[in-house]
This record gives C-alpha cells, sequence and structure tokens, in this order.
C-alpha cells in the first residue's frame, strides 16, 4: 500500500455512507425516495473521491489495498447525481481491469448501474427494482438469454440467484414495493432528467 492515509479516509468515507444506510434501514426509510441526508452523504464522498483520483489516480488495491480499494467503489457507485464521474470512472475501471488492478466484478456492477440511469439495457443483470407487480427483478438486460453466461465469465452466480438474494436481502431491510408504481416511475425519470442522466 502506497497510500495508508488515503485509505483511512476512503474507509471513513465508506463507513458513513453505510451507518446512514443502516439508520435508514431501522427507520424503515430505505426505498421512500432519495433520502435528503443519504443524499448529502453521496455529494460529499464523491466530491472528496474525485480529489483523491486527480491526485493518484483510481485507488487501486496497490495504491490504498483491497478494502480502501473496495470501499472506493462503492462510493463510485453511489455517486448518482454526477453522471460524468460515474462515467469517467468507468473508463478508469477498464483500464484498470485489463491491468489486473480491479475486479471485472466492479467493472460489470458500475456498467450495468449507469445503462440503467440511462435508461438503456443492462449486460450483468446486478441492478434490481420493483416492477408494477409488486415484485423486485431485475431491470431490462441486454440478450436475457446470454446473462448467465456472462455473468459466469466474470465470477458471479447465477440470475436466479442473485435474484433470490437481493428479494431475501430487500425482506430483512423491510423493503416493500412503492403504493404507486406508476408516480413513483415518473418521480424517478424527473429525477434523471433533472441531473443529466436522460434529456
Amino acid at each position: 500500500m502506497i497510500y495508508p492515509e488515503i485509505a483511512e479516509l476512503l474507509i471513513e468515507m465508506r463507513n458513513e455512507d453505510l451507518a446512514v444506510r443502516e439508520r435508514l434501514i431501522q427507520n424503515g426509510q430505505l426505498g421512500k425516495g432519495y433520502n435528503p441526508e443519504m443524499k448529502k452523504v453521496h455529494l460529499r464522498n464523491t466530491k472528496q473521491l474525485e480529489q483523491i483520483i486527480q491526485k493518484i489516480g483510481y485507488p487501486t488495491q496497490v495504491l490504498v489495498g483491497q478494502e480502501a480499494s473496495e470501499a472506493a467503489w462503492l462510493i463510485v457507485q453511489h455517486s448518482i447525481e454526477q453522471p460524468t464521474f460515474m462515467k469517467n470512472c468507468l473508463q478508469l475501471l477498464e483500464v484498470e481491469v485489463q491491468n489486473h488492478q480491479v475486479s471485472a466484478k466492479d467493472l460489470a456492477y458500475l456498467g450495468d448501474r449507469i445503462a440503467v440511469l440511462e435508461g438503456k439495457p443492462q449486460s450483468y443483470g446486478t441492478q434490481f427494482d420493483w416492477n408494477d407487480q409488486g415484485q423486485l427483478v431485475p431491470n431490462e438486460i441486454e440478450n436475457p438469454s446470454e446473462v448467465n453466461q456472462r455473468r459466469s465469465a466474470i465470477g458471479l452466480t447465477t440470475l436466479e440467484e442473485q435474484t433470490a438474494l437481493i428479494r431475501h436481502q430487500a425482506e430483512l431491510e423491510n423493503q416493500n414495493p412503492p403504493t404507486d408504481w406508476w408516480s413513483r416511475k415518473q418521480e424517478i425519470d424527473r429525477w434523471k432528467r433533472s441531473v443529466g442522466w436522460i434529456s
């Protein structure tokens, strides 16, 4: 590890993110819109990570150790109000995967999240949402008949296994489907336009 102080900062940033999320779970607020406190943490973490990347490049395991590198990835995943930053990180991850410095799974999750935010089909089926029947299902998948082949190639379990896991996790966190699915969809689309994911 070359930058232990930056590693410590990244882990602190991740811990704050997860602590706020846990509090929202305990209060039954997770999934009820983009919580202002959560949004504030995400924006602050994004800004700090952007500064870190400008200084040392993408925080790989060699630079900051495994835990801090994974923390950086989580922060990127949660930078949903910063499309340009997320897309830049996707390009950085593509290079680091080629250099065997970060996991192909990290790239898959980030690529899927960006695709879904842009209203496009995802490749690996890592992103889920409620459908109009009140079920947690994968967002639209490109060539769904080949998804398990793609997942297997980078070490992910089958889509069926991930779906069961996601639904179980939602139960543990007392997440419930939206009472008005259509209104929620419209609200999400308005938010996507407001931050620049869709036009």
